[in-house]
């Protein structure tokens, strides 16, 4: 269930603001949203699994976290970043 590590290079590059980012909150929300569709496709098959849907929520609800940052600093961020990876801000 985890990411993998060049998926992982593959998003940083994907969503970085400038060359040395790695944390910005773009980057962040695709790291996360990439492991809420991994664990949610796990959940599917194992409906059971009470742990992996506790982080699961743990998950959503840091993201939200980070949109709602995003839309305080810099509403145009937010739009860019929901749009590409297809989730509502």
């Amino acid at each position: 269930m985890a990411i993998t590590q060049e998926k992982k290079k593959e998003l940083i590059n994907q969503f970085k603001r400038n060359k040395n980012d790695t944390g910005s909150p773009e980057v962040q929300i695709s790291i996360l949203t990439t492991r809420i569709n991994e664990v949610s496709s796990h959940l599917t098959n194992n409906p059971k699994d009470y742990g992996s849907n506790k982080g699961l929520l743990t998950m959503v609800s840091k993201r939200k976290r980070l949109l709602n940052y995003l839309e305080k600093k810099d509403p145009g961020r937010l739009s860019k970043i929901t749009d590409q990876l297809a989730i509502r801000g």
